[in-house]
């Protein structure tokens, strides 16, 4: 009977703290930088996608180059927030090389996704002291898809490979295949 009761106990308080769980309230900063990273991936991936129609990868690696920073700037210039796009295989190492917050963040991401995580949710945020002061920092996990695989694949046409070099010579984001940890959307803002 003993047994019973605390077992009954035990069982009411898991099931309080699992209600608990589920009414503690989302970091506000955290829905604020995923609006941000859709609402930049989503103009970038547009600019891209058009590109690809319009004049095929080598006039998407132009958009690449040119567009993207832009883009970061336009739309972090609007919300509020610095972005941009990192990895531990930069194509452009001067803008997309992680700092060593960042890299360790894609560290964890790519045992996460080797643990079987799904890339696609993969994401990591967390507020850190700068000299600056407080700021919150979030990374989303970039998936590598379809539409990558002419720049950044295993079979990269000749052209395609020749225009990368010409204009990333320390080019090191090929290789990969779909569904790949290709990298990761990088924001920040002061608190």
């Amino acid at each position: 009977m003993k047994n019973l009761i605390r077992l009954t106990a035990v069982s009411a308080v898991l099931s309080a703290g699992l209600a608990l769980a589920d009414e503690v309230p989302t970091n506000p900063n955290v829905n604020e930088a995923k609006e941000v990273i859709k609402t930049f991936s989503m103009q970038l991936k547009g600019e891209l996608k058009h590109a690809l129609e319009e004049g095929g990868p080598l006039k998407a690696i132009a958009v690449c180059k040119e567009r993207a920073p832009a883009i970061a700037t336009e739309v972090g210039a609007k919300m509020g927030w610095e972005i941009g796009r990192t990895t531990l295989k930069p194509r452009n190492a001067e803008l997309n090389t992680p700092d060593a917050w960042e890299q360790n963040v894609l560290t964890e991401f790519a045992k996460r996704k080797a643990a079987g995580e799904d890339v696609q949710t993969i994401a990591f945020g967390e507020v850190v002291e700068t000299e600056a002061g407080k700021t919150f920092r979030f990374m989303k996990a970039i998936p590598t898809v379809e539409l990558c695989l002419a720049c950044h694949g295993t079979q990269v046409a000749p052209e395609v490979a020749k225009a990368i070099d010409e204009s990333y010579p320390q080019d090191q984001a090929r290789g990969y295949s779909e569904g790949d940890l290709r990298g990761a959307f990088s924001v920040s803002k002061p608190l």
